[in-house]
């Protein structure tokens, strides 16, 4: 691994891809035992979780499993928006379901708030959230996720999905801003 940079701004290895393979099938491993016989349902928040969740989803022993996908969006640049704008929403029925929902990164909340109460509005069984990182120091509103891969500070990351203004998303590894 080595330094990259993206719009200016150098960026230096974080977490390494043999780090969050093993959480992801930690993660996988207690998923699977909470949600065997369930008919679970995996639902993608796009763009950042898709590394994550397709991942995810195959670390998962999960006969009755099934995917889909949302697109929320929230951030510009390196900063959050402060609202949260549905782009492309589900179109499963949920009523009923076990509702997992699949996040790269909770930090404000808001994001998770906001899905949460769209999703109650469809009556489903049980609605979880897991999140390969979650910055409990950021955390405004709601509760921490049920399922959490890295607990990491208020940084700005990228790679493993995550990006900046749509880039770098296909990095491996996982990024933090380089402090001068």
């Amino acid at each position: 691994m080595e330094e990259v940079t993206y719009q200016g701004l150098t960026f230096v290895p974080y977490i390494k891809r043999d780090a969050i393979a093993e959480q992801v099938q930690r993660l996988g491993a207690e998923i699977s035992r909470d949600y065997e016989g369930k008919n679970a349902l995996f639902l993608c928040v796009l763009t950042g979780s898709f590394v994550f969740a397709a991942d995810l989803f195959r670390a998962c022993d999960l006969q009755d499993a099934e995917i889909t996908f949302v697109r929320l969006k929230s951030y510009e640049g390196m900063e959050s928006t402060g609202e949260v704008q549905q782009v492309m929403g589900f179109s499963e029925d949920i009523t009923g379901r076990n509702v997992l929902i699949v996040e790269d990164i909770i930090d404000s909340g808001l994001t998770a708030v906001k899905l949460r109460q769209e999703l109650d509005k469809y009556n489903p069984k049980s609605v979880k959230m897991v999140s390969l990182l979650f910055k409990p120091e950021a955390l405004e509103v709601g509760n921490p996720p049920e399922y959490v891969g890295f607990e990491i500070p208020r940084k700005f990351i990228l790679g493993y999905g995550l990006d900046i203004d749509g880039l770098a998303r296909n990095l491996s590894d996982i990024y933090v801003l380089k402090e001068e």
